[in-house]
């Protein structure tokens, strides 16, 4: 089992983007789940919890000038959460 010892503190702003300020590469060694407005996505690629946004692809093959895809804030109630870890199946007897 894991103890809440070793889980990280999620920080206020996170990015997946190794290239950004706010990318915290210890966090990403836990399954992070994000909770927008009481449902929980899995394709956001920044948070900001104290000011209530997240950025997630616009869709499509829409990318900005840089060859990126192109990202859209979403503003809402936001929760950053680690996922519990899935138990080992055991094996069949």
């Amino acid at each position: 089992m894991t103890d809440a010892a070793s889980l990280p503190t999620l920080p206020d702003r996170l990015s997946v983007d190794p290239r950004s300020p706010h990318h915290v590469a210890a966090v990403f060694e836990h399954d992070i789940g994000i909770r927008f407005n009481g449902k929980e996505r899995h394709d956001v690629e920044e948070y900001c919890i104290s000011e209530g946004w997240v950025r997630v692809p616009a869709g499509g093959k829409k990318v900005d000038r840089k060859g990126n895809p192109l990202m859209i804030k979403l503003k809402g109630t936001v929760e950053a959460f680690v996922k519990p870890a899935a138990a080992p199946d055991a094996p069949a007897a």
